[in-house]
């Protein structure tokens, strides 16, 4: 019996070592840290220290474009190379790293659905809503929530010489963008800026368990344990009183609502979805996952921004006088639309330089490799393998942007002209994915950006500011 036993034991152990050698040969000839071709145990270290992206764009800088960084793992930080993996025709799928956010557990979203005729049908249900098309007050919905910021900056936080009150910015980004996803997704807001309060405590609980989410999106099976009907009792759930799982609670509650008989016609993006067919189920999945993605990732963008400005005296100096230019010429409304903002040239590269220095979406999005296999950069990519993103490499990259990559500096957008300036626009483009994957609030996002600095997920946490009025002489 003891002999049976250690025969099985060595068996085990044998197997166990002739695949790691395996699986580490079939792609020993990507470099990358060495026991990255043996284990995971490099990207975990580097997800629970909360310095991934900055770790990847580390390794490509010592390794070059192609980095090995796991045993099946690969990134890269050539943009020709992501636009051909993420292309409308491209045999690539998404990698099993994505099944990490079912922001519901139950059910897959457009973002987790990995079979492409499965999410190319998904998708098709969700643009319209996405678009605006279907929803002719997306643009207004979003003023009046820039309009409820600037209430709030003006009654409860508005600095003199005589009275100091600071105001944490990066929570009030926050508080506006879920409650321009509120508006927008299901017709009214969450009550953030109204309550000047964290509403059940969503972003405290969220923000605390950001590096968590890094960890399980680094071991698939860990995601799948844990999201099965065994332990999925320790995730989230919508009877909770607070933090996500309330969240989930609400948004299953108002779409629940839309599906009843004698429910009123709306013009919001639920309705778009149910509308083309998604049914109660995959409307609130859906539903949560615009929440969740659309307001974090927006207000990730917000904060760099500002961030940026208020510590280039010079860069806000040129917007503040591109904005009133613009006023005293009468080509921006009170207040802005969507459309003036994009024809304020210096706005634009002041929001693209912010997109790029400090994306919003900076995980690796891990793509297959199909069965045929693949060459790049100059290397035979077996098929099955996963090849991620080097996000932070791709926009800081020096080739694409200029030997001052790494500093914020928009002047660098009216400087590049022909193929470089498209190359560089092209780049910047790839924040919001490509062809089958290219995010559909991309639209959204951008008519946040192109309003909210005329008037008025990276964690960024204590970003304390002090707001006072301009003197009137220097308007005149």
């Amino acid at each position: 019996m003891a002999l049976s036993v250690a025969i099985l034991f060595g068996g085990l152990v044998a197997t166990y070592v002739l695949h790691t050698i395996w699986q580490w040969r079939r792609l020993s000839h990507v470099p990358g840290p060495f026991y990255a071709g043996f284990s995971k145990l490099w990207m975990f270290k580097e997800a629970m220290l909360s310095r991934l992206p900055t770790a990847f764009e580390e390794m490509g800088k010592k390794y070059g474009s192609l980095v090995r960084v796991g045993p099946n793992e690969l990134i890269t930080d050539d943009p020709d190379v992501l636009r051909r993996m993420m292309a409308a025709r491209s045999p690539y799928t998404r990698g099993p790293w994505y099944e990490a956010f079912r922001v519901d557990p139950t059910k897959d979203n457009v973002i987790t659905l990995r079979e492409d005729s499965a999410h190319a049908a998904r998708r098709a249900q969700i643009l319209p809503g996405y678009s605006g098309k279907e929803n002719l007050s997306m643009e207004g919905s979003i003023e009046t929530q820039i309009a409820r910021l600037i209430e709030l900056i003006e009654t409860k936080y508005l600095s003199s010489k005589g009275d100091y009150c600071p105001m944490d910015w990066g929570v009030k980004a926050q508080y506006f963008t879920l409650d321009v996803i509120g508006d927008l997704a299901w017709g009214q807001p969450m009550g953030f800026l109204e309550q000047d309060a964290d509403v059940f405590d969503y972003i405290k609980i969220t923000t605390a368990s950001a590096t968590a989410m890094m960890v399980i999106a680094t071991y698939p099976t860990l995601t799948r344990l844990l999201q099965s009907r065994f332990l999925r009792t320790l995730l989230p759930k919508e009877t909770d009183k607070i933090g996500f799982g309330a969240l989930i609670g609400v948004t299953k509650d108002v779409v629940a609502k839309r599906f009843k008989p004698d429910a009123p016609d709306h013009h919001d993006m639920l309705s778009s979805f149910i509308r083309h067919g998604l049914n109660q189920e995959e409307a609130s999945s859906e539903t949560l996952l615009q929440i969740v993605a659309g307001s974090d990732t927006s207000a990730s963008t917000i904060r760099a921004v500002m961030l940026h400005l208020l510590s280039n005296p010079r860069v806000y100096n040129k917007l503040q006088t591109e904005i009133d230019q613009a006023i005293e010429m009468g080509n921006i409304s009170s207040p802005v639309k969507e459309a003036e903002g994009r024809r304020l040239p210096y706005l634009q590269a002041v929001i693209k330089e912010g997109l790029r220095i400090m994306p919003p979406a900076s995980g690796a999005f891990f793509k297959v490799v199909p069965p045929e296999g693949d060459t790049i950069d100059g290397k035979f990519i077996p098929g099955g393998t996963q090849i991620g993103s080097n996000v932070m490499a791709i926009h800081r990259s020096r080739k694409i942007y200029g030997p001052d990559a790494e500093i914020y500096r928009p002047e660098r957008w009216f400087e590049a002209e022909g193929e470089q300036l498209a190359r560089m626009n092209s780049t910047v483009d790839l924040i919001f994915h490509y062809g089958k994957f290219q995010c559909p609030g991309k639209g959204v996002a951008w008519m946040e950006f192109n309003k909210v600095f005329v008037e008025g997920l990276w964690v960024i946490d204590n970003f304390w500011v002090r707001v006072t009025r301009r003197n009137e002489e220097q308007l005149r």
